[in-house]
C-alpha cells in the first residue's frame, strides 16, 4: 500500500453542482425521492408536471454521479447514477457527488461510501446533528478521510465489485420477469376471465388475516424493518436478528404488507421466505400479515397483494389522521371477490409451483453474492486484497 495516499473526500469530490432554474427547459419530470432508492437500487420514479413537483424536486444529476440521502444514513439511501434521462430530478434530500475524474474513478468512490464502516460513521455524525433528525451536511462527507490508490487500480477494484453488482442486478430483473408471470395469470384467471356463476366471496374465505404466532417476549428472533422492503420485488433484504418485543409476527409464506399510506401508496409489499424452516419472525405494527389457506399456493397472497384493485380497496379502507393513515385489517379482510372453481386454483397452483422455486433460488443466490462482495468490499478498498490495475 506504499502507492496509496491519504486524502478528505473532499479533495476528489464536489457537492450539488447543479440545480433547477428558471432556464430548465423541461416541463415535465421523473423525480427520485430518498425512500424511492436503497442500496442502489431505485424501487421507481414519479412522473410529474414541473409545476406541481414537490419543493424539494431541485437536484439535478449527471453520469456517474452519486446520490446519497442525508437523512439517517444507516437506512442506505444512496445509489451510482448511470446514463440518467435528461428530465430527471432529485430530492433536496439527497447530496449530489460528482467525482474528479483525473483524480478518481466514481464507482470507487461509490463503493466507499456504501461500505459499512463509512455508513456507520456517517450515521454516528448525522445522530450527532443539532436538527430535529438525524442528518448530514455536505461537508460531513467531504471531510471523510479516504486512501486512494492509483487511479488504475481504483478502476479494477470497482471492476471486480462492479461485476457483482452486475451479475446481482441481472437476478433481479429475472425475479421481476417471473413475478410479472405469476401476476398476469392470476389476473388472467381470477379476475379477467371470472363468469358470473362462480360464489361470491371475500378475502377471509381463502386466507389468514393477522394469524397468531406465538413467540415469547426476549426470544431472539429475526427482525424485519419495514425500510428493507422493497415495492419492486418480493424478497426483501436486511433482516437480522433481535429480541422480540412487540410486533406483528409471522413465518415463510406469508405476505406482508405496509399499513402505512406512503408505503401502501409505493407497493410495499413481500414474501416471507428468510426464515429458517418454522421459525416465526416478527416486524413492525404496521404489517398486515396475510397467510393463504392451504388449498392455495402461498404466493398467491403477494400476487393478490399487489393486484391494483385490492391495492385500490386498501387503499379505500385506510384511516386515522390526515398524516398517518392505515389500512385496517378487518376491512380488507372483507375485501369481495368471486371464488374460482378448483380446476383454476389447481391450475394456478401447478404454474406457480413451476415459477415459485426459480424466484428462490434466484434470490438465493443475490443473497450469496451480496454476501461476497460485501465481504470482499472492505478488503479491496483496503489493500488487503490487491487488484492489478492496467
Amino acid at each position: 500500500m506504499t502507492d496509496w495516499k491519504e486524502c478528505k473526500l473532499g479533495d476528489v469530490i464536489s457537492s450539488n453542482n447543479r440545480s433547477v432554474g428558471r432556464d430548465y427547459k423541461f416541463n415535465v419530470i421523473k423525480y427520485l425521492d430518498t425512500g424511492s432508492i436503497t442500496c442502489g437500487k431505485i424501487d421507481g420514479y414519479q412522473e410529474l408536471e414541473l409545476i406541481d413537483a414537490p419543493s424539494r424536486a431541485k437536484r439535478l444529476v449527471k453520469h456517474d454521479d452519486i446520490v446519497y440521502s442525508t437523512v439517517r444514513p444507516i437506512q442506505r439511501h444512496y445509489g451510482f447514477v448511470a446514463q440518467p434521462e435528461e428530465n430527471l430530478v432529485v430530492s433536496t434530500g439527497f447530496v449530489v457527488l460528482e467525482t474528479n475524474k483525473n483524480l478518481a474513478d466514481p464507482k470507487f468512490i461509490y463503493f466507499y461510501l456504501s461500505a459499512d464502516d463509512i455508513v456507520e460513521e456517517l450515521d454516528i455524525i448525522a445522530e450527532a446533528s443539532t436538527s430535529t433528525y438525524p442528518s448530514l451536511k455536505p461537508s460531513d462527507i467531504e471531510n471523510l478521510d479516504i486512501i486512494l490508490p492509483s487511479l488504475p487500480e481504483q478502476k479494477a477494484i470497482a471492476g471486480v465489485l462492479s461485476s457483482l453488482d452486475d451479475k446481482i442486478d441481472l437476478l433481479h430483473r429475472q425475479n421481476k420477469t417471473l413475478e410479472s408471470i405469476a401476476e398476469t395469470l392470476f389476473r388472467q384467471w381470477f379476475v379477467e376471465e371470472a363468469k358470473e356463476e362462480w360464489e361470491d366471496g371475500c378475502l377471509e374465505d381463502i386466507a389468514d388475516i393477522n394469524p397468531t404466532y406465538q413467540l415469547k417476549k426476549g426470544n431472539i428472533s429475526t427482525y424485519l424493518e419495514m425500510g428493507n422492503v422493497s415495492s419492486s420485488t418480493f424478497n426483501p433484504e436486511g433482516w437480522y436478528k433481535r429480541e422480540f418485543t412487540s410486533g406483528m409476527k409471522f413465518q415463510n409464506g406469508d405476505t406482508l404488507l405496509a399499513r402505512i399510506t406512503p408505503c401502501l401508496e409505493n407497493g410495499k409489499t413481500c414474501f416471507v421466505t428468510f426464515l429458517d424452516n418454522k421459525e416465526i419472525g416478527w416486524g413492525s405494527t404496521e404489517y398486515i400479515v396475510i397467510r393463504m389457506k392451504e388449498q392455495f399456493h402461498p404466493y398467491i397472497s403477494y400476487i393478490l397483494a399487489k393486484d391494483k384493485d385490492f391495492r385500490d380497496f386498501a387503499i379505500s379502507s385506510m384511516s386515522g389522521s390526515s398524516g398517518r393513515q392505515r389500512a385496517q385489517a378487518n376491512v380488507i379482510k372483507e375485501y369481495e371477490m368471486k371464488m374460482p372453481p378448483m380446476k383454476i386454483i389447481e391450475k394456478l397452483n401447478y404454474q406457480l409451483v413451476e415459477i415459485f422455486p426459480k424466484l428462490k433460488n434466484n434470490a438465493n443466490q443475490i443473497s450469496t453474492l451480496e454476501k461476497l462482495r460485501d465481504t470482499l468490499l472492505p478488503k479491496l478498498m483496503s489493500g488487503e486484497l490487491k487488484v492489478k490495475g492496467n
